[in-house]
């Protein structure tokens, strides 16, 4: 017993010197730009391991060199609650919840129709090609500070052991750097098309201009391609884009910038 007591204190004051690690690293971030995040060193591994080359464009550019248009579309588009949580928007988090829950009963019950159909045709000697099962699809309620503190310091792995240490890490976030801080290491260090992280790299890429120069559609079509820039950046001019685009266009001068 005196031997599992002092390895579980062992890996307690392991724990909370890993916290301690996390505090610093963000209290250092009030002064210094983080280089990297843990998401982008492992998209470099990934591209030098499964292509053998590794493309990368990354600027930094400071937040008074950001257009207010991309502040407000991503704020918008990703957290209209931003300026007013402390991190976690518990609120969204419910509503998130509450859609994956009727998701996963709609995947459920298509699932058990393609499973009768498929047991009539066997009866009737029909045999019908093997079809894909229904998957559910998961949307989140994650803040700007919550996706900060994954893809700073954590994998991308879904295990509540993760998510409970995201939260850790975001109220770190909101308790050592302002607001404004907080924005301009996300919208520097967040991944719009592979190998293209940051506003100035995605505002080259897509538009041929610098990060300051960029209209209100233009932001607003950066701020749909967030949730999955490697599959919008194959088609950055599709319906989709354009009318969701339109739609955060609308709703951007409710924004309240920190």
């Amino acid at each position: 017993m005196r031997r599992l007591g002092r390895w579980l204190v062992l890996l307690v004051l392991c724990a909370v010197a890993l916290q301690g690690v996390f505090a610093l690293r963000i209290a250092l971030m009030r002064f210094v730009d983080p280089e990297s995040t843990t998401f982008q060193r492992s998209e470099i591994w990934r591209l030098a391991t499964e292509r053998h080359e590794v493309l990368w464009s990354q600027h930094w550019q400071p937040y008074e060199r950001i257009a207010a248009t991309l502040k407000r579309a991503v704020i918008a588009s990703e957290d209209a609650s931003f300026t007013d949580h402390g991190g976690v928007d518990w609120e969204a988090i419910e509503k998130a919840w509450e859609r994956n829950q009727r998701a996963e009963a709609r995947a459920e019950k298509l699932q058990a129709q393609l499973e009768s159909q498929q047991q009539r045709r066997a009866a009737n000697a029909r045999p019908a090609p093997p079809r894909p099962a229904p998957v559910a699809k998961i949307v989140g309620g994650s803040t700007i500070s919550q996706q900060l503190a994954k893809n700073l310091f954590l994998s991308g792995e879904r295990s509540l052991a993760r998510k409970g240490q995201e939260f850790v890490i975001t109220f770190m976030l909101e308790a050592l750097l302002d607001k404004e801080r907080i924005l301009a290491i996300y919208l520097n260090n967040v991944e719009w098309g592979e190998g293209v992280f940051g506003a100035q790299a995605a505002s080259r890429h897509y538009f041929r201009v610098d990060a300051d120069q960029l209209g209100a559609m233009q932001a607003a079509r950066l701020a749909v391609m967030l949730p999955a820039p490697k599959r919008f950046e194959k088609r950055p001019g599709s319906a989709y884009v354009s009318g969701r685009a339109a739609t955060i266009v609308s709703r951007m001068s409710a924004v309240e910038l920190p």
